[in-house]
């Protein structure tokens, strides 16, 4: 990991999440903190970033850190780790997916930085309390899902989560349960095999330009 140390006088952006961007000055450093003075807001608070969620299988190190990475710069508001039937990783460290976001936040210049919630052990246990009011498009492996595109400009901007099963794809009972659900949409991102990763920034790239903040020019939201 880079550290970047700040002499005492010097600068640094703050950001929370809720109040912008700050300028602030490093006015005392000691050995459990440092003491800052907020110079100047640089940003104001936008809510710019869509409201799209991505449920993956959780994945080797160098993998989910990519896929946290990315996703982050693409916009995801939510990051949830799912153990489904064929996923072989048995262990997600949120703690280091944290991290991931964070730095990636920092660097692609967002204003927020996405949940990263705590691993589900099965997909019924998402699914019983999932909220009807947020669609969720499956990306399906098997060759049955609809164009991605079709599926993803009927359902248009809103509430939506993106699930993207491990490298041996979702169980048939899972797609199977998926498939009578009214709120989920299988979806199919092509003829060729991709990596779970893959397949995850594949279908937030087509979720932003179809449904989400791509739609419209930054200098028109600004």
């Amino acid at each position: 990991m880079h550290v970047m140390r700040v002499p005492k006088g010097g600068e640094v952006v703050l950001f929370n999440g809720c109040n912008g961007e700050w300028l602030a000055c490093v006015m005392d450093i000691g050995r459990q903190g440092c003491t800052l003075s907020v110079r100047a807001q640089l940003r104001q608070q936008t809510d710019g970033s869509a409201d799209v969620w991505l449920l993956f299988a959780p994945l080797k190190r160098l993998h989910i850190d990519l896929l946290a990475e990315k996703a982050c710069e693409l916009g995801v508001s939510v990051l949830w780790p799912l153990f489904t039937q064929h996923t072989a990783v048995t262990r997600v460290n949120t703690d280091r997916l944290r991290l991931q976001v964070v730095k990636a936040a920092e660097q692609c210049g967002r204003l927020t930085v996405p949940e990263v919630r705590q691993p589900i052990a099965a997909l019924d246990q998402v699914l019983v309390h999932w909220p009807v009011e947020r669609r969720l498009i499956v990306c399906d492996e098997s060759g049955h899902g609809e164009s991605v595109t079709a599926a993803m400009t009927s359902i248009g901007p809103g509430p939506v989560a993106i699930l993207v099963g491990p490298e041996g794809g979702l169980a048939k009972t899972e797609l199977d349960l998926l498939r009578i659900l009214p709120f989920a949409t299988r979806v199919s991102l092509g003829s060729l095999v991709l990596r779970a990763e893959t397949a995850a920034l594949a279908a937030l790239v087509c979720w932003q330009a179809l449904c989400g903040d791509w739609r419209v020019s930054f200098y028109q939201r600004t």
